[in-house]
C-alpha cells in the first residue's frame, strides 16, 4: 500500500468486539494500545485478517535491547500479537534492532509520546519549531535506519508530518498530524463515540459515530421492558408441549403432598 501510496488505515481495539468489528470493517493495522491498559487482544487465534501490533508497556523495554526483546517475544507468544509498537526516537534504536533482530516486526512512535508525556511537559504538540521539527525527524530516520517497518507520528503539525513522510522510505501513521502522512490512527473508543457526554478529546478526534448513545438508549429500553413486564415476550422463551407441562404439574403437586405430609410427622 505504502508503494502504491494507498492510504494506510490503523485502528486500536481492547477487545474481542472492538477487535472483530475494526477486522471486519477492513481495517488492515490493528493497535492494541498501552492507553487501553490491555496487552492482549481477546482473539482465540490469530487468523484476523489485519495486522495486530501490540503495545509494549512503559517499563518493559526503556533499559536495553534485551529487555525490550524479551517484552516483544513474550507479547507475541502470549499476547498473539503480530507485531510491537515502542515509543522513542534516537534513544530507543538499540531495543528496535534487538527486536528485529529476533523476527518481530516493530512500528515506532515519535512526536508526542504518551508513556512520556510528563517529561514532554504534558500532552503538548511536538515540533512546532524548527528545532522541534528537525527532533521530530531525526527521530524519523533514526528508527527507520534501526529497521521499524513504520513510524507512528503523533499531534506534530501537518506541514512537517508531510515532509517527514517525504524524506522516509518507510510509512507514517500519522494522529494529529495531518493527511500527508502514509496512514491514520485513531483511538477506537473515540472515533466510534464510546464515551460520555462532557468527556475531552483531542483536537484531531472526529466522531464518527454514536456508540454511548445508542448503548444507553438501548439500555434503558431493556431496564424499561423488564420493569413493564413487557420483555421477555412470548418469542424469546422456550416452550414445552401441553401434555408435559400436565403430567409435570401433576407431579409438582404430589410432591408438596409428600413434603407436606412429612412436615406434619
Amino acid at each position: 500500500m505504502h508503494r502504491r501510496h494507498e492510504p494506510i488505515t490503523m485502528l486500536t481495539a481492547h477487545d474481542f468486539p472492538s477487535a472483530h468489528a475494526a477486522d471486519t470493517s477492513g481495517i488492515e493495522v490493528i493497535l492494541v494500545g498501552d492507553s487501553l491498559a490491555m496487552v492482549a487482544l481477546g482473539l482465540p487465534d490469530t487468523n484476523s485478517a489485519a495486522f495486530v501490533v501490540g503495545d509494549v508497556p512503559m517499563g518493559s523495554y526503556e533499559l536495553d535491547a534485551r529487555q525490550a526483546t524479551e517484552s516483544a517475544i513474550r507479547m507475541v507468544k502470549e499476547g498473539g500479537v503480530h507485531g510491537v509498537k515502542l515509543e522513542g526516537g534516537v534513544d530507543v534504536v538499540e531495543q528496535i534492532r534487538g527486536v528485529t533482530r529476533a523476527g518481530i516486526p516493530v512500528l515506532a512512535h515519535v512526536g508526542l509520546t504518551p508513556q512520556r508525556s510528563n517529561a514532554l511537559g504534558g500532552f503538548r504538540v511536538q515540533g512546532k519549531s524548527v528545532a522541534g521539527a528537525v527532533k521530530v525527524l531525526r527521530d524519523a530516520l533514526a528508527v527507520q535506519e534501526a529497521g521499524a517497518w513504520g513510524v507512528v507520528l503523533e499531534a506534530v503539525p501537518a506541514e512537517v508530518a508531510a515532509l517527514v513522510t517525504k524524506k522516509l522510505r518507510i510509512p507514517t501513521i500519522g494522529i494529529g498530524a495531518g493527511a500527508g502522512c502514509s496512514g491514520q490512527v485513531l483511538v477506537q473508543v473515540d472515533m466510534i463515540g464510546n464515551y460520555p457526554p462532557g468527556r475531552f478529546l483531542p483536537k484531531f478526534v472526529k466522531r464518527f459515530g454514536d456508540v454511548w448513545g445508542e448503548t444507553t438508549r438501548a439500555i434503558q429500553s431493556y431496564r424499561e421492558e423488564v420493569k413493564g413486564g413487557s420483555y421477555p415476550a412470548g418469542e424469546h422463551t422456550y416452550p414445552m408441549p401441553k401434555e408435559e407441562f400436565a403430567e409435570f404439574e401433576k407431579v409438582v403437586e404430589n410432591m408438596s403432598r409428600t413434603v407436606g405430609s412429612e412436615e406434619k410427622q
